[in-house]
């Protein structure tokens, strides 16, 4: 993984909210806010939690006096999540890295990971983190994102990209977010790092779009996939962005657009 994968910051996080967060991430949120909801939890760590997505729909879940610890790797991206929040007593908004985290051994009932185990350098380490902070018994409670080809749009603008670099082509959405799709190897890291039950059931959702446009510009500016474009060249962005709207418009049509995405939801215990 590219150091430029991880780094989340300028107007990305607004785009990213703005565009992103409806386009693919709500409907999994609800999925992992009812997983983590399920056992009434009274104290929650929720680790790469991006703009807030699981936050807003897990927090009017959670008990009054719940504890729940927000964090993330980029400050960028909390600071957003906690503006879109809200004040909420039982919150506390932190940075930490989810391969390092600063919190006691057996804190936790759960902790839950929105499509952040893709990032992880060393994912047996984090899920390691992960099994340390939490209680006897508690859970992992996360989700990966499936191949790339089972996610209509993220393929189109790959694909589309490869037309505007075609000697060097961003390959992030393939990479890094789609890039760690294989159950398998899931139930095997996870073992690695002491879990002992592992449930992984795959999602597949229909992801909606106003426009071929909107959904472009989620993500070739509203990702990492931006940094990439513009590392290759800045005063393409607008073009690359173009190019995804077209191949968007070609497999899904004008006006309002729909296509397929598919993930994995992982449920691990302690």
């Amino acid at each position: 993984m590219a150091e430029s994968d991880k780094l989340f910051a300028g107007s990305i996080p607004r785009l990213y909210d703005a565009l992103m967060v409806p386009l693919i991430f709500e409907g999994y949120a609800a999925d992992t806010a009812e997983l983590v909801a399920a056992s009434s939890p009274g104290s929650v760590l929720e680790t790469a939690a991006g703009s807030g997505a699981v936050t807003r729909a897990l927090a009017p879940r959670l008990g009054a006096d719940a504890r729940y610890v927000v964090t993330d790797l980029n400050q960028s991206m909390l600071d957003h999540a906690a503006e879109r929040q809200g004040f909420d007593g039982r919150i506390e908004w932190r940075q930490a890295d989810a391969l390092d985290l600063p919190f006691d051994t057996g804190s936790f009932d759960v902790v839950c990971c929105q499509f952040g185990a893709m990032f992880f350098p060393d994912r047996v380490a984090g899920y390691a983190e992960a099994r340390r902070v939490l209680r006897p018994a508690g859970r992992l409670v996360f989700n990966v994102w499936d191949r790339i080809a089972e996610n209509a749009f993220a393929d189109d603008v790959t694909n589309a990209l490869a037309t505007v670099f075609p000697h060097d082509p961003p390959r992030f959405l393939a990479r890094t977010p789609h890039g760690y799709h294989d159950v398998a190897l899931i139930r095997e890291e996870l073992s690695l790092a002491g879990f002992v039950s592992i449930q992984i059931e795959t999602r597949e959702r229909i992801s909606r779009a106003a426009s071929a446009r909107d959904a472009a510009t989620a993500f070739c500016q509203g990702t990492p996939l931006r940094n990439e474009i513009e590392a290759r060249d800045a005063g393409l962005l607008q073009l690359a962005t173009d190019r995804a709207a077209e191949a968007i418009t070609r497999r899904h049509g004008e006006g309002p657009i729909a296509g397929k995405i598919q993930a994995h939801v992982i449920v691990a215990v302690a």
